[in-house]
Parts: structure tokens; C-alpha cells; sequence
């Protein structure tokens, strides 16, 4: 089961990607396992030597009502390598890159984990282009397929 941020492509130009481990409760990997989870309007920042996601709703999980977080879209913490955190730190103090995460899931080991996409936002031409050129690609192939 995997969640995935499908604004992201769309409103931003990907430059290079990241897989990070994420911190959360037992509660909220059983409430990731059901599917139950929003990225929309998650974002992730860098504080001193830690990267931060923002904004991303975890629902809470019904049968551990005691135990669920107070907040569902707190802060959480994101695990990278320490290079990986330098590298991030100076690509991110680049003018109009932003650091967003494309999708949450669960790898082989059954651990949480979210690949990060260094971003750089798209102007509203370039998403126009992008509609234009999808929609050709389809056209293209039905042309193909009915052929």
C-alpha cells in the first residue's frame, strides 16, 4: 500500500529524489497500512540537522483511540544520512527548490518510508505544455491502437 502525491508532478519540475525513514507511533503505521493518509499539502523543511515533514494528515486509528497523537498533522521527523542532510542544506539555499515528498509506502522490511522530491516549481505555462503533451501521448495511442 503505498500513498502518493499526484500534485506534485504536476505543479513541480523534479530534479532528484530521496528515499527517507519517517518516525511515527504505532497507531499511525497501522492507520498508513489501511490507506488512511494525505500528502497533498505536506511539504518538508531542514532545521539545523534535521529534516522536518510538514502537513501531512494521518488519520487518527480507531481501535488505539487512547494512543492515537493528539494533532494528525504534526510535525514528524524524517531519518536521512548525515551527507544527505549536508547535501540537501546546500541545494536547498538555491533560489525556488523546495523539498517535497512524492510518496509514502512500505518497503520489503515492512518500514515506513518516503521518497523526497527536490523540486523546483512549475509556471503556469509549463503546466499547460504538460496537459498539451499528455493529452497528445494519449491521442496518439488510441491512433495507435486502433490501427
Amino acid at each position: 500500500m503505498s500513498i502518493i502525491n499526484s500534485k506534485a508532478r504536476h505543479d513541480y519540475h523534479l530534479l532528484e529524489s530521496f528515499e527517507a525513514g519517517i518516525m511515527l507511533t504505532g497507531p499511525e503505521v497501522k492507520s498508513l497500512r489501511a490507506g488512511q493518509a494525505s500528502l497533498a499539502e505536506a511539504h518538508c523543511i531542514v532545521r539545523g540537522n534535521r529534516v522536518l515533514l510538514i502537513g501531512c494528515h494521518i488519520q487518527p486509528y480507531r481501535p488505539a483511540a487512547d494512543n492515537n497523537p493528539a494533532d494528525p498533522r504534526r510535525t514528524r521527523t524524517l531519518l536521512l544520512h548525515k551527507q544527505e542532510i549536508r547535501k540537501l542544506i546546500g541545494q536547498l539555499n538555491e533560489k525556488g527548490l523546495t523539498l517535497i515528498p512524492l510518496k509514502l509506502y512500505f518497503n520489503e522490511r515492512g518500514l515506513a518510508k518516503m521518497q523526497l522530491g527536490l523540486c523546483r516549481g512549475k509556471k503556469l505555462y509549463d503546466k499547460r505544455h504538460a496537459l498539451k503533451e499528455r493529452d497528445i501521448k494519449r491521442d496518439m495511442a488510441r491512433d495507435y491502437k486502433t490501427r
